[in-house]
């Protein structure tokens, strides 16, 4: 039974989960079983994990594709073409959607035709080795249901983003989000992704730079702990927002080469 018919039978539109993975066989199984039920064919796009991420997702049911690093644009670029469908469910391996949401999906997909190109979706941040995340947590709000003739993932190396259409709908419930596995985890992301943002860069002006270098760490935190409310995450929120503004304090070193 091919895709459309599986979807038909079940009463709803035929859509394709696209996931792009290294090495997240820790994670990536909630998931792949989060969209069960939702989806007619899961892609995850591999880029040569070494911790058993492939024969995971394939006993889970997903189609795993090999292709060698290209940036994050690029890669989810890749991941799309290789859906079936048209409409397209994208999500990283650290997330996954709850019950709300899930049953909010459903009825878009039950309908006979989408009733917009895109949708956002509030990926809130869950602290690592929580379930749930903390009051007020700190969320992004992105396109991450779409009809991919419509729009698609911008091919940047760094910016992985689907620019929303003209009549994108706000879905209620979020996402969850588990960005991190550890503070650690923050600084070693941080630099892999500001280096991908270096090479799509110029080098700003030395005046403009040495300002920068003065109130980064800062202004970085004052916005993390309390603008996007890790204040209300304990201990944990305040040494995150510690963690990410020395992080963001290094972007600026990055950038500038040295």
């Amino acid at each position: 039974m091919d895709s459309i018919d599986h979807a038909r039978k079940s009463g709803l539109l035929p859509v394709s989960c696209t996931i792009i993975a290294f090495n997240e066989a820790d994670r990536i199984a909630r998931t792949i079983e989060t969209v069960q039920g939702l989806v007619d064919e899961v892609i995850v796009v591999d880029s040569g994990s070494t911790d058993g991420t492939q024969a995971l997702c394939e006993k889970l049911g997903a189609r795993v594709v090999h292709n060698p690093w290209t940036g994050f644009g690029p890669q989810k670029r890749f991941a799309e073409d290789q859906a079936k469908n048209d409409i397209i469910l994208n999500l990283d391996a650290d997330e996954w959607l709850i019950e709300p949401l899930r049953e909010e999906i459903r009825a878009i997909l039950a309908q006979p035709t989408l009733p917009a190109k895109s949708f956002r979706m509030r990926m809130t941040m869950v602290y690592p080795h929580r379930d749930k995340p903390c009051l007020f947590a700190d969320y992004h709000n992105y396109v991450r249901l779409y009809d991919r003739r419509a729009t698609r993932f911008a091919n940047s190396l760094a910016h992985d983003e689907v620019p929303p259409t003209p009549d994108a709908i706000q879905l209620r419930a979020p996402a969850y989000h588990q960005s991190i596995r550890s503070l650690a985890h923050i600084v070693t992301k941080g630099v892999s992704w500001y280096g991908l943002q270096k090479k799509e860069r110029k080098t700003k002006g030395s005046l403009q730079l040495m300002v920068r270098l003065l109130i980064e760490l800062p202004f970085q935190f004052f916005k993390y702990y309390v603008v996007r409310r890790h204040i209300f995450g304990g201990l944990y929120g305040l040494l995150f927002s510690v963690t990410v503004a020395f992080t963001r304090w290094l972007r600026i070193c990055i950038l500038a080469g040295y």
